[in-house]
């Protein structure tokens, strides 16, 4: 078996189904101050939605890597900030893996047609009340990327071995509301990969060689 092949076996081993159960959270923001994730008081007022995001894993031409979106300056929450493809679950009966494979497309243009989900992981929450699952869905060739200005302002790919090195998962920390919160944060070129985005990332780490 080649790198490719046995990386996609040991994602098919090591993550929880792609129509497994909803978990709660095991990850989310402030889980490194000491937070618990909902319903604890820290979430107290909170509404908790449901979305849904996909870590998109390219493995043909060179090393693999994952594509990672720069969100759109003009957004109301998170603007410019690094995430995965993703968003919002409809509530009318959308599945979290159909949610994450929509959002691909309607974000970068990427089909469905040119997506394999393998598996997902530790659901995530943010303390702006998101519930994340997070999917590993690889990326067949001949796609072609169409970027939704409203939303991304950039597409961009970064090495998996970078993202899957402990060696690059800083723990960084400010000031939000007046309480000094810690986060991962993996920089990359110019590139400031920070927040949820990083703590799911760190999540799969811990899950395929944790």
């Amino acid at each position: 078996m080649d790198e490719t092949g046995a990386l996609v076996a040991r994602l098919r081993d090591c993550l929880d189904p792609v129509d497994g159960p909803d978990l709660q959270p095991r990850q989310g923001d402030g889980f490194l101050d000491g937070k618990a994730p909902p319903p604890s008081p820290e979430f107290a007022g909170v509404e908790i939605r449901t979305a849904a995001v996909i870590a998109p894993l390219i493995l043909h031409d060179g090393p693999p890597r994952l594509l990672l979106t720069e969100r759109a300056s003009h957004l109301p929450r998170h603007a410019g900030q690094i995430s995965f493809p993703g968003g919002r679950i409809d509530p009318g009966g959308e599945t979290a893996a159909e949610a994450a494979v929509r959002e691909l497309e309607e974000e970068v243009g990427i089909a469905r047609a040119h997506v394999e989900l393998v598996g997902r992981f530790d659901s995530y929450a943010t303390v702006t009340g998101y519930h994340v699952t997070p999917f590993v869905g690889v990326i067949r060739p001949g796609y072609t990327l169409r970027p939704d200005p409203g939303e991304v302002a950039d597409v961009f790919e970064t090495p998996f071995d970078f993202l899957m090195d402990p060696a690059n998962h800083q723990r960084h920390s400010r000031e939000w509301q007046g309480h000094v919160r810690h986060y991962y944060a993996m920089p990359w070129n110019e590139r400031y990969i920070w927040g949820a985005t990083a703590g799911m990332l760190k999540s799969l780490h811990d899950r395929l060689y944790g």
